[in-house]
């Protein structure tokens, strides 16, 4: 997070430089964290995984919360490892991988460092780079939530958590129909730090119980319909007599529950906050800050090395 006049507009923008995070984001896992417990010291964390990492905000909550503020579990038996295609700059206590979420290798990787151990707690608050058009920014997101969905059945253990990001368009209960026969319990929230504007929204997953007589194991050959095949959540199988997908029937539709997280004492992502404001009293030295991180490797990188060296100029 660079200087901008952001400072004055967004106030978990500015809190966060203040407050260590690589990005705003961090305060959406906090506030859904208020709200559901999951990385609470009761919880009793041992391994974690964090799905689409970069830059690394919620690498850096669950890290405080597993190994700066928990105190029951000893600090050896715990792991956490942050999984992203981009690289990330160190963060204490969490172990970095530059792979592919989809790849059964990175799978392998993840339980060789936790010793052949399933996950407590499994987060991904990745999105896709947005195009603008709603409809096909929603399917490229749910066929990344569906990614990590593959990947966390793999690792995580019974009556683990999982939270992910989505973005709620008009077929969004049918991704709370299939994580419902995963799931004891579904809810989708909106932490008072995503901006109200957004179709932005994290799901909540409570209580992992696959089917019994379902093995989840990744293959790089096989679709997510074929992976999730000899699951009861599947509900378009192709059977092997007929090529037809089965007549769509209209029935009765899941609607997850909702809510709100944050509480009302929380900033206001969508408010415009000025230096005179009482609420900014408790803020610190009321000038820019500098970013807690800079981007590791920008694709404007190449760009400003070719106009240090002269070799980028505006045509004449």
């Amino acid at each position: 997070m660079g200087k901008s006049s952001k400072d004055k507009r967004d106030l978990y923008y500015r809190k966060a430089k203040e407050e260590g995070y690589r990005a705003r984001s961090a305060y959406k896992l906090l506030q859904l964290n208020e709200e559901f417990h999951f990385l609470d010291n009761e919880k009793n964390l041992k391994k974690v995984v964090d799905l689409c990492a970069a830059p690394g905000s919620w690498s850096q909550v669950l890290s405080r919360k597993m190994f700066t503020e928990a105190q029951d579990v000893p600090t050896a038996e715990k792991k956490l490892i942050a999984v992203d295609l981009q690289p990330m700059s160190p963060i204490d206590n969490v172990i970095t991988l530059q792979a592919d979420i989809t790849h059964p290798k990175t799978l392998a990787k993840i339980l060789d460092i936790f010793g052949n151990e399933k996950a407590d707690f499994v987060c991904s608050d990745g999105a896709p780079d947005v195009t603008g058009l709603h409809d096909l920014d929603e399917y490229f997101q749910q066929q990344l939530i569906m990614s990590a969905l593959q990947l966390t059945t793999c690792i995580l253990k019974p009556n683990g958590t999982f939270v992910a990001k989505i973005f709620r368009g008009r077929d969004i209960d049918m991704l709370y129909s299939q994580l419902g026969y995963l799931f004891d319990r579904v809810v989708c929230a909106k932490p008072r730090s995503s901006r109200g504007t957004s179709l932005e929204a994290f799901i909540v997953c409570l209580g992992y119980n696959p089917p019994n007589n379902w093995s989840p194991k990744l293959d790089i050959n096989k679709s997510i319909e074929e992976f999730f095949s000899s699951c009861s959540m599947n509900q378009l199988s192709i059977s092997d007599n007929d090529q037809k997908l089965p007549k769509w029937k209209d029935g009765e539709r899941d609607i997850a529950e909702f809510m709100s997280c944050g509480g009302l004492q929380s900033f206001d992502s969508d408010a415009t906050y000025h230096y005179d404001d009482e609420i900014l009293s408790n803020l610190k030295d009321k000038v820019s800050l500098d970013p807690v991180q800079s981007p590791t490797n920008p694709p404007y990188k190449k760009a400003l090395e070719m106009k240090r060296n002269g070799k980028l100029t505006r045509a004449v």
